[in-house]
């Protein structure tokens, strides 16, 4: 069996508390999502049956997933919340059997009495698409519970997200707007080494913000957390893959699409990619990983052989920099142009 070194990256391989068994493993983790609604865009009343949950959720472990995300409330534009009672019967008796069959287990919840609950109940990570906006006693849960925690780009709950798309620089004000949270949660007890990032793909970004978070994952980096990426099955990769007539593709067509934003994002640095089909991003990670070791460490062949890199006009090809995609070069829309926007990115989890 052929071993391929690691390359190691300050923010992907950074500790993470409660989690260390995946701190520091050397490549970017999988995370499958088990959503235990009656209304997901992707999934919607596939898996909302307990039992159903739990099998599939065994089946994403058995394809490659690190972690399991289970989520009881739909965060697709215009959807309704539902009452806590009804997220907490949905999520743990979920929770509880995943956890007790070995399962690394996450709870999808911007609620911090269910992510107590879902702790007691054996989740080991919160993720909060919200950063703990929503609700006010999130931080001290998370910072009492010593949970790894997710804290995601969010400017406000479904029924008005779309309204608040409107940046300056995307890339920048995304950076700057969780750091400010990093900071709040801080302020709340939670440590660092607890913290994990996620930019919001989707989340009060029309479809044209979404790609320049993703070719600027260093961006998010800078602020030295693992920064995890969601951007499986979002309506912004339906509108790329839009047939002749500019129908986007439904939900399940664009998992190949997915598959290739989590090979990118890993060679990029991403700590995990949150997918709804794992077999394909599994095995994209590992490309990844197999691709930067062959192009950090020494050539393949003779002993003595040389070390060898991209050729320097490849690399300065596909480093495009925030400059060039603010000024709108080599024909691409810019960030704000709002006339690019042609779907409102989102429809996620």
């Amino acid at each position: 069996m052929t071993v391929v070194p690691t390359v190691r990256h300050p923010t992907r391989d950074a500790r993470v508390l409660g989690l260390p068994e995946l701190s520091g493993v050397g490549r970017t983790l999988v995370m499958g999502v088990v959503n235990v609604t009656p209304d997901s865009f992707s999934d919607g009343g596939e898996w909302f049956e307990p039992s159903a949950a739990v099998a599939h959720g065994l089946e994403l472990l058995g394809e490659g997933a690190d972690i399991l995300d289970v989520g009881g409330e739909s965060t697709r534009p215009g959807s309704v919340r539902v009452p806590q009672d009804q997220e907490l019967a949905r999520v743990l008796p979920v929770i509880e059997q995943l956890a007790a069959r070995g399962a690394v287990v996450s709870v999808d919840t911007t609620r911090a009495a269910v992510a107590e609950r879902a702790v007691a109940a054996g989740a080991r990570v919160v993720n909060d698409v919200s950063g703990g906006l929503a609700d006010p006693e999130m931080g001290r849960a998370v910072a009492e519970s010593g949970a790894a925690y997710v804290a995601m780009h969010w400017r406000g709950h479904a029924d008005v997200m779309d309204d608040r798309q409107e940046y300056d620089d995307v890339v920048a004000d995304v950076r700057d707007e969780l750091a400010s949270r990093m900071a709040a949660l801080h302020d709340d007890g939670v440590r660092p080494e607890q913290l994990i990032l996620d930019p919001g793909l989707g989340f009060a970004k029309a479809g044209v913000l979404n790609w320049p978070l993703l070719a600027h994952l260093d961006a998010l980096h800078q602020l030295g957390r693992p920064v995890l990426v969601g951007a499986s099955r979002k309506r912004f990769l339906g509108h790329l893959l839009a047939d002749p007539a500019g129908h986007p593709a439904p939900p399940r067509a664009r998992d190949d699409a997915t598959a290739a934003i989590s090979a990118l994002s890993a060679v990029a640095g991403a700590w995990c990619v949150r997918v709804h089909t794992v077999r394909a991003s599994a095995d994209a990670v590992k490309v990844a990983a197999a691709w930067a070791a062959a192009s950090d460490g020494s050539r393949v062949g003779s002993p003595g052989t040389a070390p060898h890199s991209a050729p320097e006009a490849l690399t300065s090809t596909v480093a495009l920099t925030t400059e060039s995609w603010t000024a709108g070069e080599q024909g691409m829309p810019t960030w704000q142009d709002s006339g690019a926007r042609t779907d409102d990115g989102g429809r996620p989890r």
